[in-house]
């Protein structure tokens, strides 16, 4: 019997036999790994049916899969990898410091020069403290405003669904088990460029909260005087101002998004772009709060970020050769030349298809994000499934349109290409329904309380028993 019978829609033998050996891979990765991935948003429930399931190496914008496929990267490894995959002066300051020890028994001499560079980058910050993550970064500020202030409750920006892993965080989305219901308590929510929703949580719990904490830039710019506001509310409530940076930073104008927008937070946080991919990042802030970590004060003593592999001397070898090619190079320049481009012509393909209603893009051009919406313009998974589906089918892998510093022109111009060709589809699916064109199940969110099992796993799809009987005969 032929194997193609088992897919839910027409397909052809290429697109079943394009990812063989990601197939394989995936039952064995859900066998030892829960969900089959180290990070949610790499998982197999965020790409259709029809994708590479693991990438073997990449090189500038490109990256190659376990099957040999070749794809042209957006997002760039969760936005971390800003300059490009293997950019030699990086991977040059790393493999050099790896040859010399990476961890010692004693601070490397490293962590002092990195740390100063650091805090010359970001207005108002007088120290810093290195460690591997974001989420343990902003984990660590948290506590950090707690002690300073003497108060418990934290409120965090609402539009910005993810700061941390940890229970104080992740205790506001949907997947909230195995959080004390007293944790989830002391978390409050605002909304972005409403502040009199801030002010509504100083009024309701006066002199209880230690800090409010949001990026200061998302896909929406802050309104005039909405940051300097937030700034000024907290110094007359007494709470710390807390600036989440790990996307803006390295990818924002002067790399920091308060620098950009003139206000300066009492803490911030920096990672992703700062290694170029490798495990870096970093709290920085005023000295009179950072050293409540330390041994210069009479106060109680705050456990801040004290991790063995926080201060690697590759990983900072290697912040230190970024710090370097930002300095050196016109990168951020570069991010934003090739993103205003490459928008330009997704755009141009949408009004020409009569898709502007229905497939939007949003974000600074150095960090652009795109929105599928279905016939009455409401967001669709199973649009962007398709949307995904046909982008990987014309060599893209871009779950956003995030660009890095190596991507060329040319590969700016084939980007344009190929989505024009997936916006065709996405056309075609609106009027005749996107089942009709998605080779198996939709994309799902994240952050949702339930698996869905009434979905069949992408691997179950792929190694279904009677179809690779049918592909060996």
């Amino acid at each position: 019997m032929d194997p193609l019978c088992y897919w839910p829609v027409a397909a052809t033998r290429e697109n079943i036999d394009r990812f063989p050996a990601s197939g394989a891979l995936r039952l064995r990765a859900r066998a030892a790994i829960p969900g089959g991935a180290h990070t949610y948003a790499k998982g197999d429930d965020q790409y259709p049916l029809l994708a590479p399931g693991f990438i073997s190496k990449g090189f500038g914008c490109r990256v190659w899969d376990a099957d040999g496929n070749e794809f042209i990267e957006y997002g760039m490894g969760l936005r971390a990898v800003s300059l490009g995959h293997g950019f030699g002066a990086v991977v040059k300051a790393a493999t050099e410091q790896l040859a010399q020890g990476t961890n010692f028994t004693r601070p490397s001499t490293l962590e002092v020069e990195c740390a100063e560079r650091l805090i010359e980058m970001v207005p108002g910050a007088e120290m810093a403290k290195f460690t591997k993550d974001g989420s343990t970064a902003t984990t660590a500020a948290i506590r950090l405003a707690r002690a300073y202030t003497g108060r418990n409750i934290v409120a965090m920006c609402s539009d910005h669904p993810f700061f941390s892993y940890d229970d104080w965080a992740i205790c506001t989305t949907a997947m909230d088990a195995g959080i004390p219901l007293d944790a989830m308590r002391l978390t409050l929510g605002f909304r972005y460029n409403d502040l009199s929703s801030a002010e509504a949580l100083f009024a309701q719990y006066p002199g209880k909260i230690a800090a409010l904490i949001l990026e200061a830039e998302k896909e929406v710019p802050p309104a005039a005087g909405y940051l300097t506001g937030l700034r000024e509310l907290c110094d007359r409530n007494g709470a710390l101002l807390i600036l989440d940076e790990m996307i803006t930073g390295f990818r924002w104008p002067k790399c920091s998004a308060q620098r950009y927008h003139g206000v300066e937070a009492d803490l911030s946080t920096f990672g992703k772009a700062l290694g170029n991919g490798i495990a870096i990042s970093a709290l920085v802030g005023k000295s009179d709060i950072m050293k409540l970590g330390g041994l210069d004060h009479d106060r109680d003593r705050v456990f801040l970020l004290s991790t063995t592999h926080g201060a690697e001397t590759h990983a900072l070898a290697a912040a230190l050769a970024v710090m370097d090619t930002y300095r050196d190079r016109p990168v951020i320049d570069t991010l934003h030349r090739q993103g205003d481009r490459l928008k330009t012509g997704v755009e141009a393909s949408a009004r020409r298809r009569g898709l502007a209603n229905h497939f939007k893009l949003a974000g600074r051009t150095s960090n652009l994000i795109y929105t599928c919406l279905d016939g009455d313009g409401a967001p669709s998974q199973i649009f962007r499934a398709l949307f995904l589906q046909e982008t990987i089918r014309r060599g893209l892998l871009a779950p956003s349109l995030v660009v890095s510093y190596s991507h060329s022109d040319d590969d700016i111009d084939q980007t344009i290409e190929a989505i024009d060709g997936a916006l065709d589809v996405y056309r075609k699916a609106l009027e005749d329904g996107p089942e009709n064109h998605l080779i198996g199940r939709s994309v799902q969110p994240v952050f949702r309380r339930r698996a869905n099992p009434a979905l069949q796993p992408a691997c179950q799809m792929l190694t279904d028993a009677k179809a690779n009987e049918s592909l060996k005969a």
